[in-house]
């Protein structure tokens, strides 16, 4: 059950030759892929381009009338070998993933796949996971491309731009026999534009027509000698044939300007942004018409040597606008400037920032600068001063709410099924002492921060349990892993499971199981509990881990209950049992909860029907107001009040109207023995005649207690 459904934005994908289409990046590239002839698909998803997996699923129907075999692949790598399939029939092939992590594990498939070379198209689009919205390591990917000689278009973010980007590369990808990498970066993903449509393409040679005519040609299997062979080829016929191509289709983009003694050469998926730094420099007007001329490289390897040194023709200077570190174009532009002896002055990182996002701003600093020192004349006369500045004033209470507040690290969702987990570790911790715990990529991973401050390490997806691999030593304290079952399935299986059987190692790795590949979009997963025509779901991973020789597994079925995640926990780290001691923590992911029952809930209550939906609070009365309840699970519908008792100098506990009604702050109340303060409250709709005879009654009484209690106070006030 993926996060987003695209079952009616998929219908556009039938739209015929002629007409418009009109949606966000994602869809178009999935439209572009069609209209190209694609004859297969796969990939993992992973931010940005978690949703091209989502409509390429949704589509489903629209691939198979057309012929085009997809599958959501177990991992990047999967995905990448995949692309065998263009080795030595002419197939048109695509494959997606986040970058760079995702990169980094199909590495193997990838290189492989650009030594031996290919014969149908084969495309990797990767989503440029690179900024401030980014969620990895900062890197790029421009040096895998480099590395092993694939080709990388980074085209300029809008919908036109993209889908001809798609289809280039395709060809690219067949004229020089080399796959092409497509990098289409966070804001391409996301843009929402309009393009006119062509026909979809049935592929000219398809899966089954390789099945039915193999194939095989060894100078394209990756041995020796064959290998050797492989290096020079890349130099001598690919790369020739690539710069053809891009050269006489022209791929890369050159728009003129009156300025003509300077330019600005940009990565294609920075032109928006330079577009609207030089509209607020007064250099370009609202419909992106610049007065400086600009080089857009939608193709970013390899750089075109005569295209640079033409356009570098008459200047004085240009500007390299290239993102991230290390500056890999402005040293190749530096060694073709240097190696023509041309006299163009060559800025970039001199002005703007060495590593880190390029904004709008940081890119109008940097333009700014540049002319300032190369062409000062550009910005006569001076800009006005800016007016003062008006100062932001604060209500007095603020300041201290802000003292007596927490403060609300990035954390876990409303109700996660995660939380409790965590919790119970923090309170194995305070009766055992700190353990080394390896953290894993996903959900789990703001364990990290407060309240819980667990884990030491994160090493990538799936790689928790081998995070802690060295720490397999006898000392009377045992190391703790965590992983999800996204990262289990991913590579957590061989990599940390089966590892740790082989190795006999002695440390406690929990594997959390919300049911979901949560963390990408609430994916399916093998050992999903959803019914998936399209899929084989629950496979439970209890099954997995007996079968590779675990002896000792504990399945915990529900995480919310914290005095058992506590006691489970602390049985693993004292049992005398040798080898792994496994924990699979289930309970289904709260957002993807949500997104399934509330529906159901609410056509209930319109059709009628009696629903009661639990929620939780707090009595203002009972609380102390030690915050005890937040340290142990920072829940974001757990804040303070003012307890309106002037007798308490500190707000108390409060559950807001965002509880779900997972029980958890009451949970771990009750397993850390904090105070009796939290209640459940069952909210009735439609309520029967039986269910208002009970809510009379107990008002009645309730009524009753509280006109005695008034009474006695008033009793004493006198």
């Amino acid at each position: 059950m993926a996060e987003r459904s695209f079952k009616k934005e998929v219908e556009q994908l039938r739209i015929p030759a002629g007409e418009e289409f009109r949606g966000e990046g994602i869809l178009a590239i999935t439209k572009a892929l069609l209209q190209a002839g694609v004859g297969y698909v796969g990939g993992y998803q992973g931010s940005p381009i978690s949703h091209l997996m989502d409509v390429l699923a949704d589509a489903n129907e629209i691939l198979e009338e057309l012929g085009v075999h997809f599958e959501t692949s177990a991992s990047e790598a999967t995905a990448a070998a995949m692309l065998a399939a263009s080795v030595m029939y002419p197939i048109r092939g695509a494959v997606t993933w986040k970058s760079t992590v995702g990169t980094n594990v199909a590495s193997d498939a990838l290189a492989n796949l650009a030594s031996g070379g290919v014969t149908g198209g084969a495309l990797v689009i990767v989503g440029e996971d690179y900024g401030e919205g980014s969620s990895i390591m900062q890197e790029r990917s421009h040096a895998f491309a480099m590395k092993s000689q694939m080709w990388l278009l980074d085209p300029r973010p809008n919908l036109e731009s993209i889908v001809k980007a798609v289809e280039d590369g395709f060809e690219l990808s067949e004229a020089s026999n080399t796959p092409v990498m497509l990098q289409v970066r966070i804001r391409s993903c996301h843009v929402h534009g309009r393009f006119i449509a062509k026909e979809n393409r049935r592929p000219a040679f398809t899966v089954k027509d390789a099945l039915a005519q193999p194939q095989r040609d060894t100078n394209r299997i990756v041995l020796p000698p064959a290998s050797f062979l492989h290096e020079q080829e890349k130099i001598r016929a690919r790369w020739p044939a690539a710069v053809q191509f891009i050269r006489e289709r022209q791929l890369n983009e050159f728009f003129e300007g009156e300025l003509d003694d300077v330019g600005l050469v940009l990565q294609g998926g920075l032109y928006n942004g330079v577009i609207r730094a030089l509209q607020l420099l007064g250099l370009a007007d609202s419909f992106g018409a610049s007065r400086i001329p600009l080089y857009v490289m939608n193709v970013t390897y390899p750089v075109i040597e005569d295209e640079v040194l033409r356009f570098c023709e008459g200047k004085r200077a240009v500007l390299m606008l290239e993102e991230g570190q290390p500056d890999y174009l402005e040293q190749n532009l530096r060694a073709i400037l240097h190696k023509a002896g041309a006299a163009t002055l060559l800025s970039g990182k001199d002005v703007l920032p060495m590593a880190g996002e390029y904004t709008t701003q940081a890119m109008k600093d940097g333009i700014e600068a540049f002319l300032k020192a190369q062409r000062p004349a550009t910005f006569a006369p001076p800009p006005q001063p800016k007016p003062a500045a008006v100062p932001i004033t604060f209500h007095p209470k603020v300041k201290d709410l802000a003292g007596v507040v927490p403060p609300r690290p990035a954390g876990f969702c409303v109700g996660c099924p995660e939380r409790p987990i965590f919790a119970a570790m923090k309170l194995v911790e305070a009766d055992k002492g700190p353990h080394h715990v390896s953290c894993d990529i996903g959900c789990h991973l703001f364990s990290i921060l407060p309240p819980f401050n667990l884990g030491a390490t994160t090493m990538g997806y799936g790689l928790g349990a081998a995070s802690s691999s060295a720490f397999n030593v006898k000392t009377g304290k045992r190391a703790i892993s965590v992983m999800g079952d996204g990262g289990f399935w991913h590579n957590g299986l061989t990599s940390g499971i089966g590892n740790a059987v082989f190795n006999k190692n002695d440390g406690v790795i929990v594997i959390v199981d919300n049911y979901y590949s949560s963390a990408t979009g609430g994916q399916d997963i093998l050992s999903s509990r959803a019914d998936n025509p399209d899929r084989a779901t629950k496979n439970p991973i209890e099954n997995a881990i007996r079968g590779v020789g675990v002896k000792w597994v504990r399945t915990i079925d529900r995480t919310y209950d914290v005095a058992k995640m506590r006691d489970t926990l602390e049985e693993a780290l004292t049992t005398d049992t040798d080898g792994p001691k496994v924990i699979i923590a289930q309970s289904e992911c709260m957002l993807n909860k949500q997104r399934r029952v509330k529906p159901l809930f609410n056509r209930a209550v319109k059709e009628g029907r009696r629903v009661v939906k639990e929620r939780f609070g707090v009595d203002p009365d009972v609380c102390t107001g030690d915050h005890a309840c937040i340290r142990l699970s920072g829940c974001p519908s757990l804040t303070v009040k003012d307890s309106g008792d002037p007798l308490k100098d500190d707000p108390v506990a409060h559950v807001d109207n965002g509880c779900v009604g997972c029980g958890n702050c009451g949970e771990v109340a009750e397993a850390a023995v904090l105070c009796p303060s939290f209640y459940r409250a069952d909210i009735i709709h439609n309520p029967t005649a039986a269910d208002r005879f009970l809510a009379k009654l107990r008002g009645a009484v309730i009524g009753f207690l509280q006109r005695r209690r008034a009474a006695r106070l008033a009793r004493y006030a006198l």
